[in-house]
Parts: C-alpha cells; sequence; structure tokens
C-alpha cells in the first residue's frame, strides 16, 4: 500500500435524530398517560383508601381490602356508632332503673349511679355497705345490692367493683392498711354478685384503690364519708382489651 493513502471517509448519518425522537415521544407518551391517570382518580375508592390506612394505624380492623366490598368502611363506622348508640341507650335505661328503684327503697342518698366515659358507675357509700373499719356487708344493705345486680346481669358488659376508703389510717391484723380494706370490701360485694346475684365470674373483677382515689379532698368529715365508698362500674365495651367481655362456654 502506497505510503500516504488513507480509508475513504463514511457518509454522514443523517437519520440519527429518529432514536432521540423516538424517546422523547415515548416520555411524552407515558408522562400524559400519568396525567391522565391522576385526573381520573376515583374519589370513593381514595376515600376508602384513606379510611383503611386510618383504621389500620388505630388496630381497628375492617376485614376488607380496599376495594373488596362496596363501602366497607362506611358501613363498619355506621355499625360502630350504632353499636355505641345501643351501648349508651343501654346504660341510660339501667341507671334510670336502678334510680327508680333506690328512691322506692328509700335510699336514694346513699348511692349515686352516672354514666361516665368508663361507663356507668354505682357507687355505693360505706354508711350503707359496712360498718366503720370493717368489710362485711350490713344484712340490711344486701338486698339493694341484688336489686342492683339484677339489673346489670342482663348487660353483656364487663364490670369492675372497686374498693375506696378515705385517708384516716387503719391497722388491725385483720387490715394493716387502707389497702386491704378497700380491697377486701370490693371482693366481698363481688362474692356476693356471684353468690346470690348468679353473675358469671368471668365477667367480674375486684380491685382496691386505699385512700388514692378520692372524689374529695379528705378535709372533712363530709368528704371523707364521700370517699368511703364501693363503686361497681359497667365498664364500655372499647375497654375490652383491659377486662374481657366474653364469657366461656
Amino acid at each position: 500500500m502506497a505510503r500516504g493513502s488513507r480509508e475513504p471517509e463514511k457518509a454522514p448519518n443523517h437519520e440519527r435524530w429518529l432514536i432521540t425522537y423516538s424517546d422523547l415521544i415515548t416520555l411524552l407518551m407515558i408522562f400524559f398517560i400519568m396525567m391522565y391517570t391522576i385526573s381520573n382518580v376515583n374519589s370513593k375508592k381514595f376515600a376508602q383508601l384513606s379510611a383503611s390506612l386510618s383504621d389500620a394505624l388505630v388496630g381497628n380492623n375492617s376485614g376488607y381490602f380496599v376495594g373488596e366490598a362496596p363501602g366497607p368502611v362506611q358501613i363498619e363506622g355506621k355499625v360502630n356508632q350504632a353499636g355505641k348508640a345501643a351501648e349508651q341507650k343501654a346504660m341510660t335505661d339501667a341507671k334510670q332503673k336502678i334510680e327508680g328503684m333506690l328512691k322506692e327503697k328509700g335510699v336514694s342518698g346513699k348511692v349515686e349511679v352516672s354514666v361516665e366515659e368508663r361507663g356507668l358507675v354505682v357507687s355505693l357509700k360505706e354508711t350503707l355497705l359496712f360498718d366503720r373499719g370493717s368489710a362485711q356487708i350490713n344484712p340490711a344493705s344486701r338486698e339493694i345490692i341484688k336489686k342492683i345486680g339484677e339489673v346489670l346481669l342482663k348487660m353483656p358488659n364487663a364490670i369492675r367493683v372497686e374498693g375506696h376508703t378515705c385517708n384516716l389510717p387503719i391497722k388491725t391484723a385483720q387490715f394493716p392498711s387502707n389497702w386491704e380494706l378497700s380491697t377486701n370490701r370490693a371482693t366481698n360485694v363481688l362474692r356476693y354478685l356471684v353468690d346470690e346475684v348468679k353473675f358469671p365470674p368471668q365477667k367480674l373483677s375486684a380491685t382496691g384503690y386505699g385512700e388514692f382515689r378520692p372524689l374529695a379532698p379528705n378535709t372533712t368529715e363530709d368528704n371523707r364519708q364521700k370517699n368511703r365508698r364501693v363503686d361497681i362500674v359497667v365498664l364500655r365495651t372499647i375497654y375490652g382489651s383491659v377486662e374481657p367481655t366474653t364469657i366461656e362456654q
């Protein structure tokens, strides 16, 4: 080959721009498809998604996946609201029945009945149930407890019996402190409900708070009398994780 000879130059490719153009068209098509999809979001499905995520975060599983059934979240919400309303009515009705019975027995001033956030609370004063420093239920008050229990027995809710005292110290062989006195009083009321009213034991629990949950400052004898009490608390079903509400057969 002669020195200085070289290969002939190739003709330029004038169609390379088509590759870039096709890439651009593809990207534009994808972009518009995405925009179209976003602009046509099903508002109902979006609401279901939002509510489902909210339920999942607070631990309320509706039992459906989004879009699995028509309006599961809305239906679940209506069922929950209906259940809460029914429970509220049941507690209000029970309150009225108990108050009517207490009025007939002439002991309205010794028992207070209220519907609170945690449930229905029947508060029995010490002067009705016990002698000072004793945990034995007075015979005269047993009929009152039985009548109250017969109303509450019809409710499916869990029930907690709470014993309370004032801050006057006690130190006996049986009750070294107010803890023992309050707990023993609550347990005796619970046992009466089981033995005489035939409450399923699974529905009941007892606890003693001593002088540490007062209704009023322990500065006067009137206030101390308010604090010496036994509360029968019908718990709302939302507290089922704390107190079981189902009865094993």
